[in-house]
């Protein structure tokens, strides 16, 4: 039988196939006894650290890539179910290598790892990712290639959910605050095993003032619900009419593997991931003192870096991409990072990033005062967005070229950091950002203005230059 060719689904930043044919118990070995020559053996690790989610196939495959590891004479410690950050977490904890099993949002049938250095720094293609799959491709190809250390590794199966809980309260202290209803659509994902524990007292931590309404909180990796990508409109509609129907102060969503949240209010009205970077930047400014740095990513809202500078902290603008806000945190030690796509950053968090610590954030700030949180949020939203819009096109470049033709005439200033971004600093103040997907024809917009009707205008006058040929 043909070995899966791992070139197929290794991602720039992870592993993500269809179980068992392209991901299987096999591949995992190989990938895992990989990983660990590559990079946790050249390390020094002794040992390396493995979760997973609630997906079937996880604890299989999770198996697997243990047996993978311990074949090159490394231990293991197999945390077992856990959230992306929970990996993290163990990773930073430990500081020890880590694989976390998980598709996050994608349907049933897929799985996928997330592979980490010690700290929980990242491993993506450019630092490692395109090493191991080779390495795991040459040892899938000939079996009898693949070399194994003499002494084999142990495997160690520990619990950390309750001392993951532990340090994120330690974070974030949400004990003196009024006491708040919040609703969590877990969507059948991970949040589902982390906010009782987190949140709650499933742990053995103290009761919080928080009263959690559960939104399918159990773990099911085939999401008999909705899909568990909060960052899609059709799958908050449950949270928004349960916070309306229970008169929650807040609701609240992760995707399947918790490491992303998204944020409603009392109306059941989503709050931008900008609004919640602007929000937690102001919070750990202040912690961390004048001068910290916070990165975001440049489809932020402009509101970001404003908020920032406000606050006396320093904006660093950086490339769509978690490997390259990551990236920036550690080279500018920035204490906090956020996205538009609802991944969260934290310095205190081995620069990892956190659905968990984010939401917890905001359900602090919303504690210690007394304003709902539209009146809170709103704050933190000065412009209007958008949202990111996809157009498919035959030429991306010519596309781009014909935005740019068309918005000359507007008087704009150019930036090409990752696509192309074009700024109206005059009244009306507008901005525009196109950039090409790397794996897909595809050309994505995002507008942003000082009003809905110039958002409106804008957006329009893009799309048609952006999709001129499909009516040719």
């Amino acid at each position: 039988m043909t070995a899966p060719r791992l070139a197929d689904f290794c991602k720039a930043y992870d592993v993500r196939g269809l179980v068992p044919d392209q991901l299987n118990d096999e591949v995992a070995a190989a990938i895992g006894a990989a990983f660990a020559a590559v990079v946790a053996v050249p390390e020094g690790a002794s040992a390396v650290v493995i979760g997973h989610d609630m997906r079937p196939s996880s604890p299989s495959l999770a198996d697997a890539f243990a047996r993978g590891v311990t074949s090159q004479g490394l231990d293991v410690v197999l945390v077992g179910l856990c959230s992306t950050d929970g990996l993290y977490y163990a990773s930073g904890a430990l500081d020890l290598p880590g694989a976390m099993f998980t598709a996050s949002h994608n349907p049933a049938q897929y799985n996928g790892i997330k592979l980490c250095r010690q700290g929980a720094r990242p491993v993506s293609r450019e630092t490692g990712l395109t090493e191991i799959t080779e390495l795991a491709q040459g040892w899938l190809d000939d079996p009898s290639s693949r070399s194994t250390a003499d002494r084999q590794g142990s495997i160690d199966r520990r619990d950390l959910l309750g001392d993951y809980a532990a340090f994120l309260r330690g974070l974030v202290d949400l004990s003196g605050n009024r006491r708040l209803k919040v609703v969590v659509d877990a969507g059948n994902g991970m949040g589902g095993h982390t906010v009782p524990a987190v949140l709650g007292t499933a742990a053995g931590l103290p009761e919080l003032p928080i009263d959690v309404v559960p939104l399918f909180f159990e773990l099911d990796g085939t999401f008999p619900n909705h899909e568990a990508n909060p960052l899609e409109p059709e799958n908050l509609r449950d949270l928004q009419r349960a916070v309306v129907e229970h008169h929650a102060d807040a609701g609240v969503a992760f995707d399947g593997d918790a490491d992303r949240c998204f944020v409603v209010d009392e109306r059941g009205e989503p709050v931008s991931p900008s609004a919640v970077t602007a929000l937690v930047a102001s919070r750990e400014i202040a912690k961390a003192g004048r001068g910290a740095r916070i990165v975001h990513n440049l489809i932020s809202s402009r509101a970001v870096p404003e908020i920032i500078t406000e606050c006396g902290g320093e904006p660093v603008r950086t490339r769509v991409g978690h490997s390259f806000i990551k990236a920036e945190m550690a080279s500018h030690q920035a204490v906090f990072g956020g996205e538009h796509s609802a991944h969260y950053y934290f310095k205190d968090f081995w620069f990892a990033d956190t659905g968990m610590l984010a939401a917890m954030h905001v359900l602090a700030a919303l504690g210690e005062q007394e304003l709902p949180l539209s009146e809170l949020a709103s704050s933190y939203s000065r412009y209007v967005a958008s949202g990111e819009i996809n157009s498919r096109v035959g030429d991306a470049a010519a596309a781009t070229e014909r935005v740019r033709a068309w918005a000359v005439d507007e008087g704009v200033v150019e930036d090409r950091l990752d696509g192309l971004t074009l700024t109206h600093e005059d009244e009306p103040m507008w901005w525009l950002n196109v950039r090409g997907s790397n794996t897909e024809p595809l050309l994505r917009l995002n507008v942003e203005a000082v009003d809905r009707a110039t958002m409106e205008r804008v957006r329009d006058s893009a799309l048609q230059q952006i999709r001129e040929e499909t009516r040719a």
